[in-house]
């Protein structure tokens, strides 16, 4: 599917961190303008006073760009071969490791899907595309709780794709599954300008547009874009009222108790589910971001922070006025069961979803999962907040291969870590080093002075505060590379760190455009608790002599900025999608490749782009000639509205944006 490109005019600022200032309020509730929740007193200078590089000598040099002057040896290309200044195209490059010769960026006003020559795209299924037999089609102006709540959920976040499972009749039949992260009101209904302005239907709509939508899928012949299926067996809606079971060792426990589950063991919905991972049993894994905006916090007591570290601190975005269990002052645990990774088997649509205590409380991007060389199970896990930190568990039983029923007990026992990362110096040109998983409960036990299992699993953040480990940089898709066995990281940005706050994992003061870190687990086993760790990019404009691309001349690589979800495909290159271009390097959001061995390692080029307002998330590497992308909030530019729309994609004549799952896919002589 094709649209033209139209330029647009932006009717917005950005947020520091490159978001629209309405993506900000929507999908995280303002965060990067709260107070930073991680007050702990670990160091952030631990790495330089290892390497003999003084904080006091950086700052005397003169501040952010000395710093780092002082800590790197990488250095700046040539004049001749500088890649473009901010705002303007890059170098495509000819050729890659997929095949494909790379697009240039996108202008951040385009509206439209942009793929290299020879690939096309389609929408394989919609906000409000229905998935039951009897369901109404979707319609933006008469809208009903009970549509949405058998419709596709809004804002698709984390896409996972089975094909040939249970079911499938075949090769052109499969299975897709996806998060619905959040909602933006304004966007939605028309005459809506707050979440204060919704009337309690549109709130019952609000929330059931919250969760996970599954899906069948199907495609006409192997050169045909996927799409959905009405009436699947299979199709099911997750939503805010859902009943989802609670296991681990915090099920049950007194601070998981509210009036209407007295015994701690049942929560009704999911929300704001960001990233996710499939398990080898192969069910679906999403994690709990930015769970805390929903709940109004006014007048709640927190004589020991932990509302606070939590940033459960606003007043809520109206739902109590339908459900008494968003205020935090008439249900003060309902909160607490919330923030989890959430356990589906999308192949049963009967099945009860699980949400698993022992993986930890905090902002999950989501979890992502590989075999010990004992073949137990090891989850990798970020936190996405500013200072926060990257954690791992692994399962005290072992996968066995065929059994579905054990397998699926494997996440509710085991053991939690977060990680410390230490550096090297910088006199070997890298920003690299070694580290360790401090632990957190082992064996069913506290390690953690002071704190009970419980205590631990459920107030993560304030536990780990307690151990000592490394404030990173908004660390969000943590990946194991199924070639190579190394884990990739993304951390996002994060602006408020200063020039004192910078250490050899975070070198960037005010790192507004983030980086992707590389772990290798000591004898390459998940199990392993300490590791090595190098810095494989550091994103922004070619030209500017902070940038980094695991060694590649960068005259031939594409800015980037931003790096949030990322993906592998069958040789092991990395793929990158980022959020928050359009406000750090006035480009719209895309999706990238970034090979790791071989002669093109390191040279990044960009695949694909989104339109005006929208974010990259959740891709999937089917093969050489096939991704799927979920495009999200598209058009969300504050200032648009229904009657003041900015982007139409997919282009499907509703006349309103509507987040979607597309499939690129090369054209085969069309």
């Amino acid at each position: 599917m094709t649209a033209p490109a139209r330029l647009l005019p932006l009717f917005t600022r950005s947020h520091e961190g490159g978001r629209s200032s309405m993506t900000c309020q929507y999908r995280c509730g303002n965060a990067c303008d709260m107070d930073v929740p991680n007050t702990s007193d670990n160091e952030y200078f631990g790495d330089l006073v290892a390497a003999g590089f003084s904080r006091r000598a950086a700052l005397r040099a003169g501040g952010v760009g000395a710093a780092l002057v002082g800590l790197t040896a990488w250095s700046m290309p040539s004049a001749a071969a500088a890649a473009p200044a901010a705002g303007t195209p890059g170098s495509p490059g000819t050729g890659s490791a997929l095949g494909f010769t790379g697009i240039a960026p996108t202008p951040a006003t385009t509206d439209a899907v942009v793929v290299p020559e020879g690939f096309a795209w389609a929408p394989v299924i919609s906000w409000g595309d229905p998935l039951f037999a009897d369901t109404p089609a979707f319609d933006f102006d008469h809208q009903t709780p009970a549509a949405q709540r058998e419709q596709a959920g809004y804002n698709a976040d984390y896409v996972q794709f089975s094909q040939g499972g249970a079911g499938d009749n075949g090769a052109h039949r499969g299975l897709l599954s996806f998060n619905n992260e959040y909602t933006n009101d304004e966007l939605m209904f028309r005459g809506v300008r707050s979440s204060a302005d919704l009337s309690d239907e549109q709130l019952e709509i609000v929330l059931a547009a919250h969760g996970i939508t599954i899906t069948e899928v199907a495609r006409r012949d192997a050169s045909s874009p996927w799409r959905w299926v009405q009436g699947g067996r299979r199709n099911r809606r997750i939503h805010t009222d859902t009943p989802f079971a609670v296991d681990g060792p915090a099920a049950g426990s007194p601070h998981l108790r509210t009036s209407a589950d007295p015994t701690g063991t049942r929560v009704l919905g999911t929300l704001n589910n960001c990233a996710g991972g499939e398990t080898p049993w192969g069910t679906y894994l999403s994690g709990e971001e930015n769970f805390n905006q929903y709940f109004r916090a006014t007048g709640a007591p927190d004589p020991e922070g932990r509302l606070r570290r939590y940033g459960i601190t606003s007043g809520g975005r109206g739902w109590e006025r339908v459900r008494d269990r968003f205020s935090v002052v008439d249900e003060p645990n309902e909160v607490n069961r919330f923030g989890w990774i959430v356990e589906v088997d999308p192949e049963d649509p009967t099945s009860t979803p699980v949400k698993h205590t022992a993986l930890g409380r905090f902002k999950h991007e989501g979890a992502t999962v590989a075999l010990t060389a004992d073949g137990r199970v090891a989850a990798y896990m970020g936190d996405d907040e500013r200072f926060d930190y990257l954690y791992k568990f692994v399962s005290a039983n072992t996968y066995r291969e065929g059994d579905r029923a054990h397998n699926l007990t494997l996440l509710s026992e085991g053991d939690l870590y977060v990680a410390k990362l230490n550096g090297d110096g910088a006199a070997d040109g890298e920003y690299d080093g070694g580290g360790e998983w401090i632990p957190l409960v082992v064996d069913g036990v506290s390690q953690v002075p002071g704190y009970t299992v419980e205590e631990v699993l459920i107030w993560t953040r304030l536990a780990a505060d307690k151990v000592g480990p490394t404030k990173m940089d908004r660390p969000e898709d943590v990946q194991p590379n199924p070639v190579n066995g190394r884990i990739y990281a993304a951390m996002t940005n994060n602006t408020a760190r200063t020039p004192a706050q910078i250490d050899e994992a975070n070198p960037r003061a005010a790192n507004k455009h983030g980086h992707v870190t590389e772990l290798t687990e000591t004898g390459g086993d998940h199990g392993a608790l300490t590791f090595t760790w190098r810095i494989v990019l550091v994103a922004g404009v070619p030209s500017d002599p902070q940038t980094y691309f695991n060694g590649y001349d960068k005259s031939e690589v594409s800015p980037i900025s931003c790096p949030d979800n990322i993906a592998f495909d069958q040789a092991g290159n990395l793929w990158i999608s980022t959020d928050g271009m359009p406000g750090t390097l006035n480009h719209c959001d895309a999706l990238y490749i970034m090979p790791l061995e071989g002669v093109e390692k390191g040279r990044l080029q960009q695949f694909l782009s989104v339109p005006v307002g929208a974010e990259t998330c959740g891709p999937v590497i089917l093969g050489p000639d096939s991704v799927l992308v979920a495009v999200q909030h598209p058009g969300e530019v504050s200032g648009a509205s229904p009657e003041n729309v900015v982007s139409q994609f997919p282009y499907r004549g509703d006349g309103q944006p509507r987040p979607s799952v597309i499939h690129a896919y090369r054209r085969h002589g069309r």
